[in-house]
């Protein structure tokens, strides 16, 4: 198939990994009229049939046979980082448009690579986070392209935490390569930070590690020790090509959690914005001068994870372009890199591409709507 439509009607999807995070997309996915999940896909078939059965969705089964549904035109790829971009590649290989977890990819050749090989097959790819399409982020940019703030100048970003080894009951991947609070929680900031100011240009940083090992907390496996593989703590500073800044903090070593904060302060005011990791919440605007903030009510969709997959749904079949595009997900993976690298080395680093604004949605798009 090419990238264009097939034709009207709902979109046919198929989900790769029924792990922790299948649960909320399933139940998203299965209630957008625009969309017909068909087939999960797991390396545990037991764990997909549970999944499929769950949800409603009529079939389950290998990764193989998901790539050979003819109908399916969208694969969801739900896999660890680590097999993120070789998931990816398969599915283009079979003729499938792509919607991927975050990261896109572990380093900017595989990513580059992926997007890439879906050109050349006429296919799209799209990518996590979609949080930044949900009311609470995408009020915020709307009231940044009305000039609330004046111009947009700086920003300050924090996620601290103790770490998800407390609650996840299979944590190790989280503290594996490709993930670490830079790669597992940084999209969701470094995601907002170029929605507002466009694209990055370069950053320096720092990193720490608390732990060697981390113990499982929860779940038929609390107890058990474990490696700690990469940085729990990184520090950034980003420079965009607007001439913006942003002071970032991505920690899995704090024992006083502060998550969620998103600050970005302009020529004529500040704006917090909510937490880059929901669909909903207020945002607060201060003007200088004035004592108490003005509150700014979301308004627009909160349906939750699956929502990107949605609009590359209707991307699709409409030829609008996707807000959660690959070429996005690719400039936020490079941001994250240079950071890695920044951190590494003590140098400045240069972001290894750039990046269009994606412009806000407008306020009555809606993923339950039947468009097609």
């Amino acid at each position: 198939m090419s990238g264009s439509s097939r034709g009207s009607g709902p979109v046919g999807v198929g989900v790769i990994g029924a792990g922790v995070i299948s649960t909320t997309y399933l139940e998203h996915l299965t209630s957008f009229p625009d969309l017909e999940v068909l087939f999960v896909a797991d390396l545990e078939l037991d764990r997909a049939r549970s999944q499929a059965e769950a949800h409603g969705v009529p079939r389950w089964g290998t990764v193989e046979e998901l790539l050979a549904v003819d109908e399916i035109e969208i694969v969801v790829n739900l896999t660890i980082p680590a097999a993120h971009a070789e998931v990816g590649r398969q599915a283009v290989a079979a003729g499938k448009h792509v919607w991927s977890e975050k990261p896109l990819a572990l380093d900017h050749a595989s990513g580059a690579d992926l997007l890439e090989a879906a050109r050349a097959s006429g296919l799209q790819v799209a990518c996590a986070p979609d949080t930044v399409l949900g009311a609470g982020i995408q009020t915020a940019m709307r009231a940044l392209a009305r000039g609330d703030i004046g111009e947009p100048l700086t920003a300050t970003t924090l996620f601290h935490v103790p770490g998800p080894d407390a609650w996840h009951p299979s944590p190790e991947f989280l503290f594996a390569r490709g993930a670490g609070p830079l790669f597992d929680m940084g999209p969701y900031y470094v995601t907002t930070l170029v929605h507002a100011f466009g694209a990055a240009s370069s950053v320096s940083a720092v990193s720490s590690t608390s732990r060697t090992t981390r113990t499982i907390g929860s779940g038929p496996k609390a107890g058990t020790e474990f490696p700690v593989e990469v940085p729990t703590h990184h520090a950034a500073l980003v420079s965009f090509e607007g001439g913006q800044s942003a002071q970032s903090t991505f920690s899995f070593q704090n024992a006083l959690p502060r998550m969620g904060f998103v600050e970005i302060s302009g020529t004529e005011g500040t704006i917090v914005l909510p937490d880059p990791n929901m669909f909903d919440g207020s945002s607060q605007l201060w003007r200088f001068g004035s004592d108490e903030p003005t509150t700014l009510e979301a308004v627009g969709s909160t349906q939750g994870r699956g929502s990107g997959v949605l609009d590359l749904a209707r991307s699709i079949r409409g030829g609008d372009p996707v807000r959660a595009s690959g070429e996005l997900a690719a400039h936020v993976l490079d941001v994250l890199l240079a950071i890695s690298e920044a951190a590494e080395t003590r140098t400045v680093v240069d972001v290894a591409s750039t990046v269009a604004k994606p412009t806000p949605l407008a306020e009555d798009w809606d993923p339950t709507a039947a468009t097609l």
